[in-house]
């Protein structure tokens, strides 16, 4: 089922099954990927979850190839997990939310060991995590070798954070040092000058 005609064949099923709960296995949005249908078919199941669909059946690589095994079931299970995920957050499920803000939290605060129990496929995660940074060490560091510890972009927000909340407090307490005064006397004094060569050019 292509993508542009999901939702009208959801919005037919709820009118005329008078909202029954639906079920679907997909669907699959192109046919040209075999090995790949966990994932044409994830892109449909995301979509119809979103538009109404009750329960997804999960597809796995294997599909119209062979029978799966236990690999290709993972495979397809997380994929339509992640694809229910997606459609809860669509509808606004506060549940949903909360996980999804949980896990970008933690990965903006660097926080590896929870990113990974917070993950769908918390092992795969953390295996392609410790591939290229094993070491105990590297659970806390503030990059991945993706970009590492000079392009790392949350790192670099972090950054930028900082020195302005410095700079802020320096200009707060220099503030505070001159009496709390907005308008201070080099403020005033300029101000006369100018009032006065105004005063002069409107005399002439």
């Amino acid at each position: 089922v292509p993508m542009h005609k999901i939702k009208v064949n959801m919005d037919k099923q709820l009118k005329h099954c008078g909202g029954a709960p639906f079920y679907t296995l997909g669907p699959l949005t192109t046919d040209i990927a075999p090995g790949y249908d966990h994932i044409t078919s994830g892109i449909g199941a995301a979509m119809i979850g979103w538009f109404g669909c009750a329960m997804l059946c999960y597809v796995t690589p294997k599909e119209h190839l062979g029978l799966p095994d236990r690999a290709d079931v993972k495979e397809g299970v997380i994929t339509y997990k992640i694809a229910a995920h997606a459609a809860d957050l669509a509808k606004g499920h506060p549940a949903a939310q909360l996980r999804d803000d949980a896990l970008s939290r933690a990965r903006f605060e660097f926080r590896w060991e929870d990113q990974f129990n917070l993950a769908l496929d918390p092992e795969r995660a953390k295996e392609f995590h410790d591939r290229t940074l094993p070491k105990e060490a590297h659970k806390v560091a503030h990059f991945c070798s993706m970009c590492g510890p000079k392009f790392c972009s949350m790192k670099i927000t972090q950054e930028v954070r900082d020195y302005a909340e410095s700079g802020m407090a320096e200009m707060a307490s220099e503030f505070r040092n001159s009496g709390s005064e907005i308008y201070l006397e080099e403020a005033d004094a300029a101000n006369k000058a100018a009032n006065k060569s105004l005063a002069g050019k409107a005399a002439e």
